[in-house]
């Protein structure tokens, strides 16, 4: 990794950090603040939705996405694996990555994390290859229903090509479906 790549996603995961810490040290500070009420926590949460990913040299590209989510550790981890399909200039690229996600329960209705976590890219077409990179994501789920939702979740990614560095940001947008 470049240092200006490895700033990039620290200055991620230091956004990510500050948000929690603003979150509970508001909390700490006015007293009459009702308590929240965790939701009953779902066994596993699967995410549906769309896809994009935007580099200098590549512009935008448009797809979707697939995901299933379990924690393993409450109030600790989650585990998110995905595959996403993008459509590029002259083929496609199918991601599948494993992310560790740090939750906070904020709101009933809202949740956030921060995740981290390596993926694995095959691409399509005349360049076809497979190659590994690094992803750094921010998810914010929203759950107006018990077991259903929306999230919105940017992110960042590292991948080794040929030799050469690249990256890009991406974000998706979806349903979520709690069971």
């Amino acid at each position: 990794m470049t240092q200006p790549s490895i700033m990039r996603l620290c200055e991620i995961v230091a956004l990510g950090i500050a948000l929690q810490g603003w979150a509970t040290a508001a909390a700490a500070r006015d007293p009459q603040l009702p308590e929240t009420t965790a939701p009953e926590e779902h066994a596993i949460v699967f995410e549906l939705g769309a896809a994009g990913d935007w580099s200098r040299a590549e512009g935008f590209h448009p797809g979707g996405t697939f995901a299933f989510e379990v924690t393993p550790i409450e109030n600790w981890l989650e585990l998110e694996v995905g595959a996403t399909a993008i459509r590029s200039d002259a083929g496609t690229e199918m991601p599948i990555d494993v992310l560790f996600k740090k939750p906070w329960q904020l709101p009933r209705e809202f949740e956030f994390m921060i995740g981290l976590g390596p993926e694995i890219v095959h691409t399509t077409g005349p360049n076809h290859a497979t190659f590994w990179g690094l992803e750094g994501v921010l998810d914010f789920m929203f759950w107006p229903r018990k077991n259903l939702g929306w999230y919105v979740e940017p992110g960042y990614e590292l991948t080794m090509r040929d030799g050469v560095r690249h990256s890009g940001l991406g974000i998706a947008v979806g349903l979520l479906i709690g069971r």
